[in-house]
């Protein structure tokens, strides 16, 4: 019996070895990450296992792909010091409503949810392509909820951005307030937050609390909290 055991052990582990050799890149989660790679929970901790010098040269990659544009900031001090962020500037076809700042997980993020994601949900779901991102901003220096016994927000390290609408190219604008409420938005806007969970720590939205009824608050802290 003993030998017998043996033999499987061995015999697994040899499958365990050729398996792990021949799995593609995308499903091998000790591959690094590729801007090519499918969205799900590989993709998801590879991305979130980034080092900041595979962020940095990820981000490059993106910006070269023009899948975003990003510039470079330089490192800030005070209450609430900045390193290593960028300015946002589009997410290539997809404009913004202004520029906003970034931590390299952030821009990265954001650039293949954009282009994984929102991009093809809302052809498929809406009809039209996708041409604008609305926001109410990324970094403030400031505490959640802005409340002085809290912890500091996800927003002071500039790891947050707040998408409150989009813009279609068939002149269709849709809030997050007034399209989660409406019929015809409402499964659009679900699919996209959900879809962010394969890209951010935290996805939250109107049905989270009534502080995010305007907005999804797209978020770095975690792994994977849609609500």
């Amino acid at each position: 019996m003993r030998g017998k055991s043996l033999l499987i052990c061995v015999i697994l582990a040899g499958a365990a070895v050729m398996g792990y050799r021949w799995l593609p890149s995308y499903y091998n989660p000790f591959v690094p990450l590729s801007l090519d790679d499918p969205p799900g929970k590989i993709s998801q901790f590879k991305l979130r296992r980034l080092t900041p010098e595979a962020c940095t040269r990820l981000l490059s990659e993106a910006n070269q792909k023009r899948l975003i544009q990003t510039q470079a900031m330089a490192n800030s001090a005070g209450d609430c010091p900045l390193s290593d962020v960028v300015r946002v500037r589009n997410f290539g076809p997809v404009t913004l409503s202004s520029s906003f700042i970034a931590s390299c997980p952030l821009a990265l993020s954001s650039a293949l949810f954009i282009q994984q994601q929102a991009r093809p949900l809302t052809k498929t779901m809406m009809g039209s392509d996708l041409t604008r991102v609305e926001h109410l901003g990324s970094f403030a220096c400031r505490n959640i909820y802005h409340r002085p016994d809290a912890r500091r927000s996800e927003h002071a390290s500039a790891d947050a951005l707040d998408i409150s609408g989009f813009q279609l190219a068939d002149g269709q604008r849709v809030t997050v307030l007034a399209g989660w409420r409406n019929e015809k938005t409402q499964p659009w806007l679900q699919a996209l937050l959900s879809a962010s969970c394969d890209y951010y720590g935290n996805g939250l939205g109107p049905e989270y609390n009534a502080a995010h009824a305007n907005h999804f608050h797209l978020g770095m802290r975690g792994f994977g909290l849609c609500r």
